[in-house]
């Protein structure tokens, strides 16, 4: 059985700035997102917080004028947040009650070559159990299967589950499964709330129950940890660290439960020696990343995302000691993503001409278990 676990950066549609290839360009619009969308939720806007909601939509041209621009879009459905007062535009709304809006990044579709190379690095996983990151929704995910996997030679998965999570770009986990393996219980983790009444997860734990022969039951827990783009440090640190933990105390309830065959994989945005990840990786925990078994073969590189170093460690496929003990082999797959400046670290598909034609900026992790 092969399991594996892809970071797909969405299938037909991606945050517009998210499109453009360069981190660089991106966390600025992404940090002033966060913080637009920080501050509108707040019962009471100060004067401090008026300026600020100022200050930031007069960065992006026609965010302020007119609700609209480049890369953020100004929803306002019922009330305004931004009238025209003594020929200024300024801050109507005295706190969150007195309007119904939000702001949204503006997507657009994705490269059709790397919507295409996506279905290639799905190939040649050849994965039973694929766990899928950062795809829109399940509608999308399902057209893909039955679209775009044959237009590449790969025969579709069976089961294709998502189930909604809680951020608001769209990017969800979800679970692709084939014959003889099926999606038999599904259980979401979008409402667990910490001390302070929010939401854990950024997007989702989910829970998907496969049916094993002789009775056993494989758990694939898919995980997307809040990342380090954009927030203080402190702040992303402290949510991912929360989610982790909440995420092995699903795990250990679920021993207790007499679940033996448990995998959590995902994108978990961070290092294995990172404090953030210590509750799933440390901490008494026995959950073994495949990356450290013997028959894994990493191709020389010790990481998943950008150029695969050591700090761009950040996709995961954990095992319980009972599925780590019947690893045989696994690895990376990185045709599809591309290497340095000039994209010249590893062989890509021929399909891979420049960075825009990339699958994702994560690579396919996979292993085989022996069930």
């Amino acid at each position: 059985m092969r399991l594996a676990t892809f970071n797909v950066e969405n299938f037909f549609e991606r945050v517009k700035i998210m499109n453009r290839g360069d981190w660089n360009q991106s966390k600025p619009v992404l940090e002033d997102y966060q913080k637009l969308t920080d501050i509108i939720q707040k019962p009471v806007y100060s004067t401090a917080d008026k300026a600020t909601l100022i200050t930031i939509m007069k960065k992006y041209p026609g965010l302020l004028t007119n609700g609209d621009s480049e890369f953020i879009r100004l929803r306002e459905n019922r009330g305004k947040l931004v009238r025209t007062q003594g020929g200024q535009r300024v801050i109507a709304a005295n706190g969150r009650g007195d309007w119904i809006g939000w702001f949204e990044l503006k997507k657009e579709p994705v490269k059709e070559a790397a919507m295409v190379n996506t279905a290639r690095v799905i190939k040649a996983v050849d994965a039973d159990v694929l766990g899928i990151v950062e795809a829109e929704d399940r509608t999308g995910l399902l057209e893909f299967n039955d679209i775009v996997l044959p237009q590449v030679g790969a025969t579709p998965y069976v089961h294709v589950m998502l189930i909604d999570g809680n951020d608001e770009r769209g990017i969800d986990v979800g679970l692709m499964a084939r014959a003889p393996f099926a999606i038999e219980t599904m259980r979401s983790h979008v409402d667990d709330r910490n001390a302070q009444g929010g939401r854990i997860f950024s997007r989702d734990c989910a829970e998907y129950h496969i049916p094993l022969p002789g009775g056993k039951t494989l758990l694939v827990m898919m995980n997307h940890l809040k990342s380090k783009g954009f927030g203080t440090q402190a702040d992303s640190n402290a949510r991912r660290k929360a989610q982790a933990q909440r995420a092995r105390e699903v795990y250990e309830e679920r021993k207790q439960q007499g679940f033996t065959h448990v995998v959590i994989m995902g994108d978990m945005n961070d290092t294995p020696d990172s404090d953030p990840l210590q509750p799933l990786l440390g901490a008494g925990s026995d959950l073994k990343d495949v990356f450290t078994h013997p028959s894994f073969d990493n191709q020389g590189r010790p990481g998943t995302h950008g150029n695969c170093t050591a700090s761009g460690k950040l996709d995961y496929i954990l095992l319980s000691p009972t599925l780590f003990g019947v690893v045989t082999h696994g690895s990376v797959e990185r045709h599809g993503a591309w290497g340095g400046t000039n994209g010249t670290l590893w062989p890509h598909f021929p399909e891979v001409v420049t960075v825009v034609d990339a699958a994702s900026d994560h690579v396919a992790v996979w292993v085989e278990v022996s069930i």
